[in-house]
């Protein structure tokens, strides 16, 4: 890792139109959109032309895969079931690494230092002690945060009320903060990259196409309470939520950064500490919230908000419900998504449940 001098440490630290069935993701207990995907131990069921002989193929495998009038009928109508179109492992390594080239604004070594202090073991986590006594940031070069697509991020934080079961209101001045938001990453050489690569996978059929479902799957609400409408991806994974008392999602640095600054953040230990000497680093940390606990949290540090969002997007599509392998500056990373299963849009598309880095 950079060092600064002293102990503090430089941390540089992401349809086709009109898909009549609304078939984008790829659902971990379905081979709806995943016929042929590689083997993986860590998926629930399995959709290649082996998984009869295993008995692990997916309920529906003869229905979506078999090789029937049809299940080629519909393959034909679900636009990326064939093997060509299927999302291997070693492209996402692929394609994470040419994301992670191409973020440019991302900090510089000198922008950030970061006192990580304490390293707790596994079973110091959940002890709800401030085992570390000086803020987790030393500095940040704020000049970052008047990049375009920092600026527009940031104007987002404040939109959300942290308390599940109460219902989001959304003003018209909100709903533009969003556009603007998208309209800011997707001038991003990344987020452009990304489009190519899910659109050579016949996930998207254009930029337009692309920008309004990033806009739904992220920003679109669902209810995490008693039916009020009151979490989104978005707010989840980036804001942050209180739920039953404790902090829920909350893995951004910029957000946990500012409030840090307000006091309202107080850093407690960390329990993960990546391998990178460039940014974007990992932090695996604890802390608490205005007084609500984060066990076990994990965030990119350093990295610029399309860079996040961008990855959280590709794993949401490729592996959305399981484990997905990317490749970072040459180190291995593990994101986890999860869809929201009780409501869709569309024409049965997912929502952003959750999206954050597994780290060991």
């Amino acid at each position: 890792m950079l060092r600064s001098t002293g102990v503090m440490k430089a941390f540089i630290l992401f349809l086709g139109v009109g898909m009549a069935l609304g078939s984008l993701y790829t659902d971990p207990d379905s081979c709806r959109g995943r016929c042929e995907e590689p083997y993986s131990h860590e998926d629930e069921c399995h959709c290649d032309a082996d998984c009869q002989s295993r008995n692990s193929c997916c309920w529906d495998y003869l229905e979506h895969c078999g090789a029937g009038e049809e299940a080629v009928h519909r393959r034909a109508e679900e636009h990326f079931s064939s093997s060509h179109d299927a999302i291997s492992d070693e492209e996402l390594l692929h394609v994470s690494e040419q994301l992670y080239g191409a973020d440019h604004n991302k900090a510089q070594p000198n922008d950030i230092a970061i006192n990580p202090q304490h390293r707790a073991a596994p079973d110091q986590t959940g002890l709800q002690k401030d085992l570390s006594p000086e803020p987790l940031y030393a500095y940040v070069n704020e000049k970052l945060f008047s990049k375009p697509t920092y600026a527009s991020f940031i104007r987002l934080l404040d939109n959300y009320q942290r308390a599940t079961g109460r219902e989001e209101e959304v003003t018209a001045e909100e709903l533009q903060e969003q556009n603007v938001f998208l309209q800011e990453v997707m001038k991003t050489e990344l987020m452009k990259k990304l489009f190519a690569f899910l659109h050579k996978k016949n996930r998207y059929g254009s930029e337009e196409e692309f920008l309004q479902d990033l806009k739904e799957m992220w920003f679109g609400l669902y209810s995490r309470g008693d039916g009020e409408k009151d979490s989104s991806g978005f707010e989840h994974v980036f804001s942050g939520e209180i739920k039953k008392g404790k902090v829920s999602g909350f893995h951004n640095w910029i957000r946990f950064y500012l409030l840090e600054k307000q006091g309202l953040v107080n850093y407690f230990s960390h329990n993960f500490d990546g391998p990178w000497d460039a940014y974007p680093d990992v932090l695996g940390l604890q802390f608490s919230w205005d007084g609500f606990y984060k066990e076990v949290g994990s965030a990119f540090i350093g990295c610029s908000p399309e860079f996040e969002f961008g990855i959280y997007t590709l794993c949401f599509i490729a592996r959305p419900g399981r484990a997905c392998h990317l490749s970072l500056g040459g180190h291995g990373v593990s994101i986890q998504t999860y869809t929201w299963t009780k409501s869709t849009y569309g024409h049965g598309k997912k929502y952003i449940a959750t999206a954050y880095i597994i780290s060991p």
